[in-house]
């Protein structure tokens, strides 16, 4: 297989993409986590704790999403810099395992969705319940 110079340049936008997807999904979760928060410190109530503990796992999920994300850009400038250099095996390696970090990156959040689609439905049900039971 041939591979250039802009073979790798071209999980640039992807990656940017993601990142930015990943940081909106974060900023969301912090806002609710504090939100949570105020509310638990004003009626202690245990279901907010279930909520929090969720959101805590869907936080750890994110940060791995973000950090094998990273690692992927990072390794697309490396076999950038070995294809620069002449050394084309180091850049093939180098942008395999780019494409492998990013295929983990996206498992992740595929884990992560599955997990908040979880929790929105727990309170949908809760919803129903209540509705039922008046």
């Amino acid at each position: 297989m041939d591979i250039s110079l802009t073979t790798p340049a071209l999980l640039f936008p992807a990656v940017t993409l993601l990142m930015l997807a990943y940081t909106n999904r974060f900023t969301t979760l912090a806002t609710i986590i504090r939100n949570l928060h105020e509310k638990y410190q004003a009626s202690r109530e245990d279901n907010l704790l279930a909520q929090i503990a969720n959101l805590r796992y869907r936080v750890y999920l994110i940060r791995n999403m973000q950090i094998y994300g990273v690692l992927s850009l990072l390794l697309c400038i490396i076999s950038m810099f070995a294809l620069f250099s002449g050394w084309i095996a180091g850049g093939k390696w180098s942008f395999a395992i780019a494409l492998i970090l990013m295929i983990v990156s996206m498992v992740i959040s595929l884990r992560e969705l599955m997990v908040s689609v979880g929790a929105l439905d727990l309170l949908l049900s809760e919803l129903e319940d209540e509705k039922k039971g008046k």
